[in-house]
């Protein structure tokens, strides 16, 4: 995406600190160390400095305050703040050019290549304003040069190690939300979503359901047919759970062992219907010597049976046991909370 911003935590700490130091050096060297100066250049410097750290204490205390379109500003603002610079202090040193070098860095390490592509041509521009302004034609044509191919290499280079470096974490943060055997998600994940799926379902009113699932006398698959048998079971499993699954609102979950789970946004019928679709999908398995692994499954939903994350966990759990006790192979729907107080008392 042209506008993306990688990482809005990041990057406002990033402007934070710099604008914090560039006040700071403003103030030092563009005020302090230039009283005998014109007074319009310190007083130009000075309202400079003072712009700087107001908007570091902002980033710093309150980015949420500062709207999205200003972080993607950010590189263009600064690289327009150093021309600015250079240009009222006619600075066309190397130290001074290499001010650039932190709007090219935020561009490559938190905006897409679109934008740093703009924010090269942005400084480029900049520069060759203040180069051709105060440097005579043949040096400020090598030195325009120079730069922009300076910064043009520096761009493709960061670029590059961040690509790769947010590749890296997103195999990592796979690997580490899925189970290793059935590329399902794992607890952890699985956890998380629970508690974020029934947040979001309870604050907008709409149903949860919770389908946990075992695989029937797994032990005897492992002990009859060895192991390999048994995680070929798990995973034909998987995969007829995620087969069954209609859409990315389903979250399908190895809790550990022979369990799974799946969290979908449906009702009672839906999960019900879900179920037995992957049951179907599961007894056409012709490859297991140990035949189709049979399933018994406990369904809970919110509101209907529950309220909280953990209930519908605990209520979806005593559904399963309850297929189970009642001769496995079988899916059971969790009782009303009404119907469950009043069999107790009967």
């Amino acid at each position: 995406m042209p506008f993306q911003l990688r990482d809005e935590h990041g990057a406002a700490r990033a402007v934070a600190y710099l604008m914090l130091a560039a006040a700071a050096y403003t103030s030092v060297t563009g005020v302090l160390m230039q009283l005998g100066a014109p007074v319009a250049e310190v007083i130009a410097v000075a309202v400079s400095s003072v712009a700087f750290l107001v908007i570091g204490l902002v980033c710093l205390r309150r980015p949420k305050s500062l709207p999205r379109l200003f972080w993607l500003a950010v590189p263009f603002l600064s690289a327009g703040a150093v021309t600015g610079l250079n240009f009222a202090t006619q600075d066309t040193s190397t130290g001074s050019q290499l001010f650039y070098l932190w709007p090219l860095l935020y561009a490559a390490s938190f905006l897409s290549r679109p934008m740093v592509a703009v924010t090269v041509a942005a400084i480029s521009a900049g520069h060759a304003l203040v180069a051709f302004s105060f440097m005579d034609r043949t040096h400020a044509v090598n030195d325009w040069i120079a730069i922009t191919v300076a910064v043009t290499m520096t761009a493709i280079v960061v670029v590059s190690l961040v690509e790769r470096n947010t590749r890296l974490r997103d195999v990592l943060e796979i690997q580490a939300a899925s189970d290793s055997l059935t590329g399902v998600a794992n607890r952890r994940a699985f956890d998380e979503r629970l508690a974020r799926t029934v947040e979001a379902a309870r604050a907008g009113g709409q149903p949860v359901a919770l389908v946990m699932i075992d695989v029937d006398h797994f032990k005897t698959i492992n002990d009859t047919w060895g192991h390999a048998v048994g995680d070929h079971a798990l995973r034909t499993v998987a995969d007829a759970l995620r087969e069954a699954a209609s859409g990315d609102d389903h979250l399908v979950a190895r809790l550990g062992g022979d369990e799974f789970a799946v969290l979908m946004r449906a009702g009672p019928l839906t999960a019900l219907g879900y179920a037995e679709q992957a049951r179907a999908l599961i007894a056409t398995t012709e490859d297991l010597p140990s035949g189709p692994p049979r399933l018994s499954i406990g369904i809970a939903v919110l509101p209907d049976h529950a309220t909280t994350a953990d209930e519908l966990q605990r209520v979806a759990d005593t559904a399963l046991y309850q297929a189970k006790a009642g001769g496995r192979g079988r899916s059971t729907l969790a009782q009303h909370p009404a119907e469950h107080d009043a069999a107790a008392y009967y």
